[in-house]
């Protein structure tokens, strides 16, 4: 090549890659966990300043903040959430044992488990919803009550997002998706049961203390 040539080169006009120089993924992982990881970020950002949002309520002091009497049924829900998460822990270990994973086999049937004691959850907080009503802690009576049920809220609207996606799993095992694959999807689902079971943890810390 000529001196002229390789002076007026220019690289950056060439379509695809320098010879030598072979395709590699920009993350060493899955897209679908670096998905899972951006989306968790923006989930914790969004958890923090609603629990900054209450704080700063309470600290403006109008007067008008009754705190809400907790129901016992938060407790029952807050054990339900834990065993929840263990089930789908459970099944993420079976998962990597197994070669081949059906909704029959031992891991599948934990990951059942595992979404069905979450309807279980969502409709125990339902309950405690229910218990407060009749109580009189209704959404327009005191700003408390407001911020309890949009805590809560919230973080249920999470859990169906999850759900959403534990469907699609199930979906995908029982039409017979490759082991990899399945593997991934319960993993991806015990990840984020974990994640929003900390986050309960956090709310109901600051709901009971308050």
């Amino acid at each position: 090549m000529s001196l002229y040539r390789q002076v007026t080169e220019k690289p950056w006009n060439q379509v695809g890659l320098p010879d030598g120089i072979e395709a590699r993924p920009t993350f060493q992982v899955p897209d679908q966990k670096v998905a899972l990881v951006l989306f968790v970020i923006v989930a914790c950002v969004l958890f923090s300043l609603l629990t900054v949002s209450y704080y700063l309520r309470i600290a403006w002091g109008a007067g008008d903040w009754v705190p809400v009497s907790e129901p016992a049924t938060l407790w029952v829900n807050t054990g339900v959430l834990v065993a929840c998460s263990a089930v789908l822990q459970w099944s993420l270990i079976q998962a990597r044992r197994q070669e081949a994973i059906r909704l029959t086999s031992m891991a599948g049937l934990l990951f059942v488990a595992g979404g069905l004691l979450t309807l279980v959850f969502i409709a125990g907080q339902y309950t405690a919803w229910q218990t407060l009503i009749r109580g009189g802690y209704t959404l327009q009576s005191n700003p408390a009550n407001a911020f309890f049920y949009l805590l809560t809220g919230v973080h249920i609207l999470h859990l169906a997002g999850g759900l959403w996606v534990w469907t699609k799993a199930l979906f995908h095992m029982s039409s017979g998706a490759k082991a990899g694959d399945s593997r991934l999807s319960i993993e991806l689902c015990t990840w984020y049961w974990h994640f929003l079971l900390l986050v309960w943890f956090g709310l109901f810390y600051v709901l009971s203390t308050t």
